[in-house]
């Protein structure tokens, strides 16, 4: 190949200590996720082994504070750790998002006792989280959920159903959201469920068109007793807390978005340096050359975006209207640039032998997870005009 392969993103860290830290991320993901990642989604294996080594290095609770083992990073920081893990492997870059997702509940609103009794071993103690609010019939409209959480005593009996639950049967906890009340979402509690709690039990993983490697299930919570210690903050705060950690887990996937898309450029961009057609490199023709223009740029672009959203959210201002926008843009601009990497390549984009097909399949997925692009527009226009009238 070429010897002008693509260089690793300049990025704007604010700090020795963040720019070390993506030293740090670069290399675990050039020698423990790249190389086995096409394999491995192939396969349909799930690598947990990868995630235990995150927790090992300080890479799954980065976010959160260092007084129960968490990083102390900024949003600006631990964004730029997803997308380049999901640059290497979405499988994984996703699953960091999702776990701390599913964190996000306790150390927000938990109470002081409750976070120095489960945080250090969530945040590194080699735990994997999951986040559970979709059901079946409760996608887009979440606030319609079913599972119910009724009161006995110190214990909450939950029975009902999630689906579409990333690390659904591996994790060790889940973060479930359940109804204690009435309709709609003042009636919604949260609640800390381990993963091996009594009556708990996952179905067997969706057949995926990508992601293989992660698995996506539905839980079946038939009975499970929680006690009162393990509800995450007030009866009826469930989707406050919900939405809050919505806002954040968008910005996780928009930068995993990212990910995929430089990936996808990066291998357009060798082989476009490196095949020769009628004497020589196809970089050269005009046409080739505006592709690989308009895909660096949307790559950038949505960059500049999902880390303005962050540098919100770290300086403590509102970030909803910034984090939809984000996800919006950047899974659109993965899905557009994912397909014109499998275009560049020509027939070979179209095989497995070269990893875009599966970058083009994956970034699909991106413009549905934590709350669906139509959603996304909701949300902003909601923020520019107001609810609806209708």
């Amino acid at each position: 190949m070429t010897d002008r392969a693509p260089q690793p993103v300049d990025r704007q860290l604010p700090t020795e200590e963040s720019r070390d830290l993506l030293a740090l991320v670069r290399e675990i993901a050039q020698r423990e996720i790249r190389p086995r990642a096409a394999e491995e989604e192939d396969s349909g294996r799930f690598p947990r082994e990868v995630f235990t080594l995150l927790s090992e290095a300080g890479l799954l609770g980065l976010p959160y504070a260092g007084e129960f083992g968490g990083g102390e990073q900024p949003y600006e920081v631990y964004l730029q750790v997803l997308e380049e893990l999901a640059a290497a492997r979405l499988t994984v870059g996703l699953g960091v998002s999702v776990h701390s997702l599913a964190c996000h509940g306790l150390a927000g609103y938990g109470t002081k006792e409750q976070q120095g009794a489960h945080l250090p071993a969530m945040l590194g103690g080699g735990l994997l989280g999951a986040y559970c609010l979709s059901e079946p019939a409760a996608g887009s409209d979440a606030a319609s959920l079913t599972t119910k959480a009724v009161r006995e005593g110190d214990d909450w009996i939950i029975t009902g159903t999630k689906a579409w639950i990333t690390h659904g049967g591996v994790a060790d906890f889940y973060t479930v959201l359940a109804r204690t009340g009435g309709e709609g979402a003042k009636g919604i509690t949260a609640f800390l469920v381990p993963g091996d709690a009594e009556g708990l039990t996952a179905a067997v993983p969706e057949k995926k068109m990508g992601m293989k490697g992660s698995p996506t299930a539905q839980l079946h919570f038939d009975g499970v007793r929680v006690p009162d210690a393990r509800r995450i903050g007030e009866e009826g705060q469930g989707f406050t807390i919900a939405l809050a950690a919505l806002d954040a887990g968008r910005l996780g996937i928009a930068a995993c978005a990212i990910g995929v898309a430089q990936a996808a450029l990066d291998e357009a961009l060798t082989y476009a340096l490196d095949r020769k057609q009628f004497g020589h490199p196809i970089a050269d023709f005009q046409g080739l050359r505006f592709m690989l223009a308009d895909m660096a740029t949307k790559i950038e672009a949505g960059r500049a975006l999902y880390l303005a959203a962050a540098r919100l959210r770290d300086a403590g201002k509102p970030f909803s209207r910034q984090a939809a926008m984000a996800k919006l843009f950047c899974t659109d601009a993965a899905m557009a640039v994912t397909t014109d990497a499998v275009q560049v390549l020509g027939g070979y984009g179209y095989t497995a032998d070269f990893p875009v097909e599966r970058l083009m399949r994956e970034a699909k997925v991106l413009q549905i997870v934590e709350g669906t692009n139509q959603i996304q527009r909701m949300v902003i226009a909601r923020h520019l005009a107001g609810p609806e009238t209708r």
